[in-house]
């Protein structure tokens, strides 16, 4: 990974600050990372665009930001959507495009449903859509994090910085760093405040959102490019194939040798194909 926390600006929204590496000049680009991850995850992708895009990398508030967001943040799919919203309007950013990755996905698919005025285009990885939000095995957490107590015990498990880089190894063929995945998992055990914030990002995990905004998608003529790891167990790609087929402008790119974090796995044909479409639509 290319950049730490001091290479980072900064940018106080509605919902609260939140942190950004930025990069290169010309057309933006804005990423928009999943579950306990941040904007580290494009650093591969985002060293080779920079020569001809502005690339801004939030760390969002799902859970490994290092800044909690203001108590009354909203932070259901809708209210992230509000939040990538605003920061496009604070940074005057237009003809976008959104490039979103596992439950970031989901959030990029209300966004531009919700909030297309500053966007030009879509480019998802495997990420959840339809009624796979949240997918397989994690259905169980929203109702979980909504008991007392609930998400202390879903995250008490990876406090074991072992059990921690075990739940991230089906995720990426690359082995992701230790300290990496120490990084992401350590913000919301030290700050009471971004452990609220993870709670509210999972409670508010829920099929409607993302039935809602491929509703909206249909026939819809916004450019979309759904670059998707064939093989993914938590995101099979007949989604991305069934978001395909009903949206009015939209196309797949395989993936290969990849999982669920195609930015990490394959960097540089991610880049190509972001250049390509971000020039050519």
């Amino acid at each position: 990974m290319s950049t730490d926390a001091s290479q980072r600006k900064e940018i106080d929204l509605p919902a609260g600050r939140i942190r950004y590496r930025e990069a290169g000049t010309g057309k933006p680009v804005v990423f928009v990372h999943g579950y306990l991850v941040d904007g580290r995850l494009w650093d591969g992708v985002v060293d080779r665009l920079a020569d001809r895009f502005r690339c801004i990398a939030p760390d969002w508030p799902m859970g490994a930001q290092q800044i909690a967001m203001k108590p009354a943040a909203d932070l259901s799919p809708p209210g992230v959507a509000a939040t990538i919203a605003s920061l496009l309007d604070a940074l005057d950013l237009d003809d976008v495009t959104i490039v979103g990755n596992d439950s970031g996905g989901a959030m990029s698919q209300v966004l531009v449903t919700r909030h297309p005025e500053r966007i030009g285009r879509l480019v998802l990885t495997n990420c959840d859509t339809h009624e796979n939000f949240p997918p397989g095995i994690f259905k169980a957490m929203p109702p979980l994090a909504k008991l007392p107590g609930g998400m202390l015990a879903l995250s008490a498990p990876f406090r074991i910085g072992a059990v921690a880089r075990q739940a991230f190894k089906p995720f990426a063929r690359t082995r992701i760093p230790d300290d990496l995945v120490a990084s992401w998992m350590e913000p919301a055990t030290r700050d009471r405040g971004v452990m609220h914030d993870l709670k509210k990002v999972t409670v508010g995990m829920n099929k409607r959102y993302t039935l809602e905004a491929a509703a909206k998608l249909r026939g819809s003529e916004l450019p979309i490019l759904l670059t998707w790891a064939p093989g993914d167990k938590y995101f099979p790609i007949s989604y991305a194939e069934r978001l395909a087929a009903a949206a009015g402008n939209a196309r797949i790119v395989p993936i290969a040798d990849s999982k669920t974090f195609v930015p990490l796995d394959q960097p540089r044909r991610l880049a190509e194909e972001i250049a390509q479409f971000a020039e050519s639509s």
